[in-house]
């Protein structure tokens, strides 16, 4: 594993009208996956928020590439975030016009990497790319939409629940997808769970609680 992190969370704090988590600090290195767990309100979609690029944190630096991501120009955090980062949304964000295999395109034409036809068939999606998204299930709108993520080829995945909606079966078949793009491409991730079994795949698991970050595995 390379000494240099992908990712680093230094001192942050954050709140709404309550504190969420106080000085939290994180280290993402490349082929490492770290899961997030915790009760519901804790601030994990939130911290998964502010380390994505999304949000920025009351106190605190993102570091990515020797670089504070807040403290960057608009176009240069949106660059980032098209090409580096991986965002995979409980909302599956599709083109609903489009078929599954438009989708894709969309994806390789914006990143210029092409659709990798092995994914579709490790995430059980190869059959359905001539359908419309409106004729998709749930479980194969979600595949569809990590496969697009992981078709531009981020550096770091960001995943909230990436598993919620899908059953065991499907849900092991995501899981070892992620996890087999991080290993192949050095690349990182970091999920939201509040599935044991989906965390304990990750090599580090963290838990949210009393505004801390606890590692429990």
């Amino acid at each position: 594993m390379n000494n240099q992190p992908l990712l680093q969370a230094k001192n942050i704090s954050h709140r709404f009208d309550y504190p969420l988590f106080n000085k939290l600090n994180l280290e993402l290195y490349p082929e490492e996956s770290i899961a997030i767990m915790g009760a519901s309100g804790t601030g994990k979609s939130t911290l998964l928020n502010l380390l994505c690029s999304l949000l920025s944190p009351n106190e605190g630096d993102v570091v990515f590439e020797n670089k504070n991501i807040y403290s960057l120009k608009k176009r240069e955090l949106l660059n980032i975030r098209r090409d580096d980062f991986g965002i995979i949304f409980q909302s599956h964000y599709l083109f609903r016009g489009f078929s599954a295999y438009e989708n894709l395109q969309v994806a390789s034409l914006m990143s210029q990497n092409s659709i990798n036809s092995e994914l579709l068939k490790e995430l059980n999606i190869d059959f359905v790319m001539n359908q419309a998204v409106g004729e998709l299930s749930g479980g194969q709108q979600q595949r569809l939409s990590i496969a697009r993520v992981l078709t531009k080829k981020p550096k770091i995945i960001f995943a909230d629940e990436p598993t919620g909606n899908l059953d065991k079966k499907t849900a092991q078949e995501v899981m070892q997808a992620l996890l087999l793009y991080v290993k192949q491409n050095r690349a990182g991730m970091i999920i939201v769970t509040h599935e044991e079994e989906i965390a304990n795949q990750c090599n580090k698991v963290y838990e949210l609680k009393d505004l801390e970050l606890r590692v429990i595995k």
